[in-house]
């Protein structure tokens, strides 16, 4: 059985509110009569976003999946975004809604709250009324928000209360309030694979840049980091790294030495097994968890990379089940390996 350290979900309680909302980000109905996420910038349609916990566990039972930490879904996240007297309600029925979820399946669900982004220390006391809730461990932030030192600088209010808790800041690609976005321009030619791709992986190159290779996290030892999708393109750039480093600072440190002594998460979400591979080399089998984005799809992908990447039986053991249960079983209630099916 594994640990998805990596599942977007959206609470049904947000839908509700959503709904009730004549700006965006909003739920309409288009001109077909069919319901619409409206954030802004794109029109989703409202079934393709997951909500049902009941199916979810079906979907985790057949996949192997024993317990599932939750995290609000892209989409959904423009609720953070908002100024924050619109804001801070919205997460807190997110949070709320997911913490419900986490209660009424004790074990099989654990979350991470979401925040409202324009006031960061509106956001850390949200983070901390949010983490005396059942079953929350985290919270989730944008990457924009680690893309640089001065950018991280911003976000030690929310870093100090994880440090507090001992919990876990999961940094997933997206942006900040203000930030343009996307920064891959509307019919721009292959779009998805451009900003999917091409720009998630280096945002979250620049994150790991970020939290690896400054003293950003020394104040935070305490604090549980994570990152998604191997942490970027690191595994395979961090040569050309230290060939740039001992061609102009030849009396730095390596970064492929700060990169393996960090101790930041990523997961393996979305990857393939050689990519994988060189992500054991990079950060060791035990800084590596998996996850899947919530999706059977995620699922299937995220094992078949794994079963087919040539490491140890005992790193691929850490990676689907051990490294997640030492970061979360002091956080929360985590579901037995016989218990999911029953």
């Amino acid at each position: 059985m594994a640990i998805d350290m990596h599942a977007h979900w959206r609470p049904p309680e947000l839908i509700d509110a959503l709904r009730s909302r004549t700006t965006a980000p909003k739920i309409e109905k288009n001109s077909e009569g069919v319901e619409i996420l409206n954030d802004g910038r794109w029109n989703l349609p409202l079934d393709e976003a997951f909500d049902n916990a009941e199916q979810r566990l079906a979907e985790m039972d057949e996949l192997g999946i024993s317990t599932a930490v939750l995290s609000i879904v892209g989409a959904f996240t423009w609720i953070e975004r908002l100024p924050v007297e619109q804001s801070l309600p919205l997460v807190r029925i997110c949070n709320d809604g997911i913490s419900a979820i986490c209660q009424k399946y004790e074990g099989r669900f654990a979350g991470y709250a979401a925040l409202p982004e324009a006031d960061i220390d509106a956001a850390a006391k949200e983070f901390e009324r949010a983490l005396a809730l059942p079953g929350m461990v985290g919270a989730q932030v944008p990457g924009n928000a680690f893309t640089t030192l001065a950018d991280a600088e911003k976000m030690r209010p929310v870093l100090e209360v994880a440090n507090r808790h001992k919990a876990i800041v999961f940094i997933h690609f997206g942006p900040r309030p203000g930030d343009v976005w996307p920064r891959v321009p509307k019919g721009t030619d292959n779009m998805r694979r451009r900003m999917g791709t091409l720009d998630m992986q280096a945002n979250l190159s620049a994150n790991m840049v970020t939290l690896c290779m400054t003293d950003i996290l020394d104040a935070y030892p305490d604090a549980m980091i994570q990152s998604h999708n191997l942490g970027g393109n690191i595994p395979y750039e961090v040569e050309r790294m230290d060939h740039r480093c001992l061609l102009d600072t030849p009396d730095e440190e390596l970064p492929s030495i700060r990169f393996a002594r960090s101790p930041v998460y990523v997961d393996c979400n979305s990857l393939g097994a050689r990519a994988i591979e060189a992500g054991v080399a990079t950060y060791g089998e035990d800084r590596i968890v998996f996850g899947t984005d919530g999706s059977a799809f995620g699922c299937n992908w995220t094992t078949k990379a794994l079963n087919e990447a040539r490491i140890s039986e005992e790193a691929r053991r850490k990676i689907l089940h051990q490294n997640a249960a030492n970061m979360l079983s002091h956080l929360a209630p985590l579901a037995q390996f016989g218990q999911a099916a029953e």
